[in-house]
């Protein structure tokens, strides 16, 4: 005998499908939840992540270290310390004493080499440049290693490890010198060789244009923190051969290059103009500026006062700003030491009014008189 199925009471029923409603709304809930937190952790480490320099734009210490007898010092520990942020990276040396730490971001740092039964020794202010390749060697002594050694380092007259002619412009030297419009691509002119681009009806040499060692403009190669800021448009319907144009006081420092450089950049047949932005510090700095020309401050044109009229109106505003320092969430995270930011804005307004003056047909010449 077949048994009839009982219907589920209607109370019952509606719970059971209430319950798989419910199932299924939490783990879309939870589904949900895993995707937000899979987006939170990219864009965290996105942000947090630890930085890659691109190596064109940064430097290299290298050296060896030595006994007293002038025998080499195999597993010593060397240290590489920024003055500014406090960042260490640390290495040992090989079989033979080397070392090497690439890439080294522009900066100044302290350097110290110790190795139990040895005193240490530290080299303090060392500078780093871009590109620069900077040989700094140790002859440690025996004896505690509480017992240290401090080295003021100077500034090496010549570098001696890569044969690339060149020149650094530094940041006080992009703050101090005039500068049309604030355009630090006017400073590649300081560098030998080099000078400002051939004259044309398009206002290029406006824009920072230069030719290096007689070569055309267009050839030079344009790099900001290591990566390519060159147009990719024709320079004659851009008006200039880079993208972006950083504010002077956002830029560390440039190296123009105009001969003999490494075989990592390629491309350039002319000079290599590589700069890199300023970085925050374990404190908080920043500037502002605004730079103001107004037609109420002008005196009028020569003819302009002979023909009775006034002079036209003008209004230029260059303003902008700069800030840097750790990143601080407070009761959440302190970067001090690990985590740093940078920003810059800067904004132009111009208005201007032109007055044209001139001659015109007489009466008599409009009615062919």
């Amino acid at each position: 005998m077949k048994h009839k199925e009982r219907p589920l009471p209607e109370s019952i029923a509606s719970e059971e499908i209430r319950d798989n409603g419910d199932r299924g709304l939490r783990f879309l809930l939870r589904l949900t939840s895993v995707t937000w937190l899979y987006a939170i952790a990219l864009t965290l480490w996105g942000t947090f992540g630890s930085a890659a320099y691109a190596q064109v734009d940064t430097g290299s210490i290298q050296g060896q270290v030595m006994d007293s007898t002038g025998a080499s010092i195999p597993m010593a520990l060397v240290t590489l310390k920024n003055e500014e942020t406090g960042v260490t990276q640390l290495m040992r040396t090989d079989a033979r004493g080397d070392y090497g730490l690439s890439p080294v971001r522009l900066g100044l740092y302290t350097l110290t080499a110790e190795m139990d039964g040895f005193g240490r020794e530290e080299k303090h202010h060392v500078q780093v440049d871009i590109q620069q390749q900077i040989s700094a060697s140790f002859t440690l002594k025996a004896g505690s290693v509480q017992e240290s050694v401090e080295v003021t380092a100077e500034a090496p007259l010549l570098q001696t490890l890569n044969a690339s002619v060149g020149q650094v412009v530094d940041s006080q030297q992009i703050n101090s010198l005039p500068l049309n419009g604030r355009n630090y691509f006017f400073l590649a002119q300081l560098a030998p060789g080099v000078t400002f681009g051939q004259q044309d009806t398009r206002g290029q040499n406006n824009n920072g244009r230069f030719s290096a060692n007689g070569v055309r403009p267009t050839q030079n190669d344009y790099l900001l923190d290591g990566i390519d800021n060159n147009s990719s448009i024709l320079s004659t319907q851009n008006g200039k051969d880079y993208v972006i144009q950083n504010p002077v006081d956002a830029i560390a420092e440039f190296k123009i290059q105009t001969n003999n450089y490494n075989a990592e950049f390629g491309r350039a047949a002319g000079a290599i103009l590589n700069a890199t932005v300023k970085s925050g510090t374990n404190q908080f700095r920043g500037d502002a500026w605004e730079f103001i020309r107004n037609d109420v401050l002008d005196a009028n044109d020569y003819f302009l006062n002979n023909a009775g009229k006034s002079r036209p109106a003008f209004r230029r505003n260059q303003f902008g700003g700069v800030v840097g320092g750790p990143v601080l969430l407070p009761h959440i995270y302190n970067g001090e030491g690990k985590t740093f930011f940078f920003g810059d804005y800067e904004g132009t307004r111009i208005a201007q009014g032109n007055t044209i003056t001139g001659t015109v047909p007489t009466l008599q010449e409009r009615t062919s008189n």
